[in-house]
């Protein structure tokens, strides 16, 4: 043993001590004595080799949305560095913990014009929550230190170390090489609401007739699913929740209303957003998908608003009572403060409202889903989702076809993170990736993930990832020869006037069967569920290829197209 490192291996000893498993990434010129320190050292971290450093990104993404610890994504100078971006401003959006480690040329040739010379602080410094090129060999343990407490607390984000080539060969005081305990996971440092929040927040709510609590991710990235549990049934309170929200409650929770807005949101569902004499956004930024663009609620309408974020709170409506806190604690406080005042149950009929609406929204649903036509309709997939899926799967959505069509109709009867898709920014090709990064996070729930054949077409190449890594995942293709999403914005915005948004029809099963993938294409509707069957049983990578009803000509569950 010595008491000195070179500074690639005391990034890895950094990270192994910041309790980090995975590494996703892929290889560069820039990055030989990290990995060269990967391979000689004995540290129990997985290295995951990617086709794509975009994918790595999205693997990490979907690794620490499963699993509450920080997700690690690693590529070279240059291209690299660029690729890693779309991942990084996804995670630091929609509030999950990232680390973005990009090596780069040495720091001795800055200005010199080196191959991939790129200003990689600069172009990190807006899309992440932290971000430093790390100058010097020494500076390296606090700098990991620091990019670890900024994306474990407050409101969790991305982070992006720059890792230059020779610094990596400099030494570094092992003494140095320590972690916080405290920052393996996500929210850290929980701050707990100012004196007098909570009951004022209390008493907004018991002042109102009929009010709607509206749920975004915050709730299940705080882990506060149970207090929400107990406060939604002591007061019978109607729960939505926005697409990042799921799981906040249980789908099947009599006052869990479901998604609301203008993705996977339906008219039934919008009833309640009307309805509401005061609506409690918890977690929840309230932005243009939940509000269907702040179509409700009305402007001067009653609003408590909870986040961890006080700049969320206040940003698109004034708050009657604003609550600055850990969501887990400040629904703690709530509880506590209805426990005070003897506070019991049925206050305001919630459930009675949602069993109404839900009865009437699964109709329509239902006699869509036994339908028998051609192409299949998307409504007929979920319903056979839903009938050979098992209660404990992850599933993952690309943001177009699939992804309003599951937010509105699958009943997911576990509370957590068993829904992901990327919300934010909404870039496709994130799915396909982003579910082995579910799979290495939770290899014991069955992964599933579903995409149009516009996004497969971006990522198919990390199915031989997939195929290397040997993990069971399940992908749904809706396949309808076009980016729908787009079509159906120009059905609906420009009196169906196309323009480029067709493709040629492409066998996916046949693309992914060249991988290694047991594939099969589904054009009969009466074929679905029994291949749906096979494929989630199969002991290895599957892939169904359904041909799909096309969006424009769908009862899609929008209520607008334009987000």
């Amino acid at each position: 043993m010595t008491n000195t490192l070179n500074g690639a291996e005391a990034m890895v000893r950094m990270l192994e001590a910041h309790g980090v498993q995975h590494i996703f990434g892929l290889c560069g010129d820039t990055t030989l004595p990290f990995y060269d320190a990967l391979y000689r050292l004995n540290h129990g971290i997985t290295h995951v080799l990617t086709r794509d450093e975009r994918s790595a990104t999205y693997m990490a993404d979907a690794y620490s949305r499963v699993t509450g610890r920080v997700g690690v994504c690693e590529g070279p100078s240059g291209g690299g560095a660029t690729y890693i971006i779309p991942g990084l401003i996804e995670a630091s959006e929609s509030s999950y913990a990232v680390l973005g480690i990009t090596t780069d040329i040495s720091v001795a040739s800055y200005g010199k014009y080196p191959l991939t010379e790129l200003d990689q602080e600069a172009l990190m410094r807006p899309l992440t929550k932290w971000n430093t090129v790390i100058r010097r060999a020494d500076h390296m343990p606090r700098m990991v230190r620091a990019a670890f407490r900024a994306m474990t607390t407050g409101r969790p984000g991305a982070a992006h170390l720059g890792l230059p080539y020779d610094i990596q060969y400099d030494a570094v005081d092992a003494e140095d090489v320590w972690a916080d305990g405290k920052l393996k996971t996500y929210p850290a440092y929980r701050a707990a609401p100012e004196p007098g929040a909570a009951e004022a927040a209390v008493d907004a709510i018991l002042s109102a007739k009929f009010p709607l609590i509206v749920c975004g991710g915050g709730v299940v990235i705080a882990g506060a699913m149970d207090e929400l549990d107990r406060l939604a049934t002591r007061l019978d309170i109607a729960v939505a929740t926005s697409i990042s929200g799921q799981g906040s409650l249980a789908e099947t929770h009599p006052n869990c209303l479901g998604v609301v807005g203008s993705n996977g949101g339906t008219d039934e569902t919008w009833e309640l957003m009307e309805a509401a004499d005061l609506v409690v956004f918890m977690g929840c930024r309230a932005g243009s998908t939940t509000t269907s663009r702040w179509e409700a609620p009305k402007p001067g309408a009653r609003i408590v608003h909870f986040d961890s974020d006080p700049m969320v709170i206040g940003a698109n409506y004034e708050p009657e009572v604003g609550v600055c806190g850990d969501l887990k604690l400040t629904l703690a406080a709530v509880n506590a403060e209805l426990d005070r005042r003897g506070q019991g149950s049925g206050t305001f009929g919630g459930g009675e409202a949602i069993a109404d609406i839900k009865r009437r929204k699964f109709a329509i649903f239902d006699r869509l889903a036994q339908g028998g036509e051609r192409p299949i309709r998307p409504e007929r997939v979920i319903d056979a989702m839903m009938k050979v899926l098992p209660e404990d799967a992850t599933v993952l959505s690309d943001p177009g076809t699939s992804c309003p069509y599951y937010s509105a109709y699958y009943q997911q009867p576990k509370e957590g993170r068993y829904f992901i898709t990327n919300r934010a920014h909404g870039a496709l090709g994130y799915s396909l990736s982003a579910a082995l990064g579910a799979w290495y996070g939770r290899p014991s729930s069955k992964i599933v993930a579903m995409m149009g054949d516009g996004s497969f077409g971006f990522t198919c190449g990390e199915l031989e990832t997939v195929c290397r890594s040997r993990a069971p995942i399940t992908y749904i293709v809706f396949s309808n020869a076009n980016f729908g999403w787009i079509k159906a914005s120009q059905y609906a915005d420009t009196d169906a006037r196309y323009y480029n948004v067709d493709f040629n029809r492409t066998d996916q099963a046949a693309v992914a069967a060249a991988y290694g993938v047991k594939s099969w294409r589904v054009e009969d509707p009466g074929d679905l569920e029994r291949v749906l069957k096979l494929a989630v049983n199969h002991d290895g990578p599957s892939l169904v290829d359904i041909v799909c009803q096309p969006l424009e000509e769908a009862n899609a569950p929008v209520r607008r197209w334009m987000g």
